[in-house]
């Protein structure tokens, strides 16, 4: 059977109780123009799938991976802790279950795209989540401490890919959405010239660190 390679990217993003008022309101929008803005890009039309996985004091899976056209966002609300260790076992099911593996007979999809987003440290067993997203494929893990009490160096032991955030404003919120929305649209117009390399993602937005 032939079809598109699908690029499956999973949204983590944490709802506890400390990112409400201001900070989750900017992510409700932040994936508002996030979608809008992939719509406009014919590849990434084409081949991103999204999914958004969000955690609190329990972690779920509210959209399953689904094409651009038909995705709907999630109204996203807060309360309770920061169970990361939990978001990412999910995310491990999520990909063992969803993300379509290469046989004889069809070409896999890519390896997926995962974009962490919390502001806390985790209140679960982290490591159990860690080993989880090891026993899967995945392309790129790019996590993003939100405010002064995301811990880098806990996100440091899930991805090497670590950005840090000074506040939780609508400003930056709306910055790191769209950087998200670039490093989508350059990996699915890339990932044809490459297959199987990791993807040069853009510069990230002024003044969000890159953790060494």
């Amino acid at each position: 059977m032939d079809y598109i390679r699908r690029l499956p990217v999973y949204l983590l993003l944490d709802c506890s109780g400390s990112m409400s008022g201001e900070p989750i309101v900017a992510v409700n929008q932040g994936i508002k123009a996030l979608i809008s803005e992939l719509k406009g890009d014919p590849k990434a039309l084409e081949t991103a799938y999204l999914s958004v996985i969000t955690f609190d004091s329990s972690a779920r899976q509210v959209t399953p991976l689904t094409e651009l056209m038909l995705f709907k966002e999630p109204q996203l609300s807060t309360g309770g802790a920061t169970a990361l260790g939990g978001a990412l076992k999910v995310l491990a099911d999520c990909v063992k279950n969803e993300v379509r593996t290469t046989t004889d007979t069809q070409k896999g999809d890519w390896k997926p795209l995962v974009f962490l987003l919390t502001d806390g440290a985790p209140t679960d067993n982290i490591d159990e989540g860690i080993e989880a997203i090891k026993s899967v494929s995945i392309g790129n893990v790019i996590a993003c401490g939100a405010g002064a009490n995301a811990n880098s160096n806990t996100l440091k032991k899930i991805t090497n890919n670590v950005l840090m955030m000074n506040n939780l404003t609508a400003g930056d919120m709306a910055q790191f959405f769209a950087w998200v929305s670039d490093s989508i649209k350059v990996s699915s117009n890339s990932i044809d010239a490459k297959p199987g390399e990791a993807v040069q993602l853009p510069p990230p937005p002024q003044g969000f660190v890159i953790v060494p």
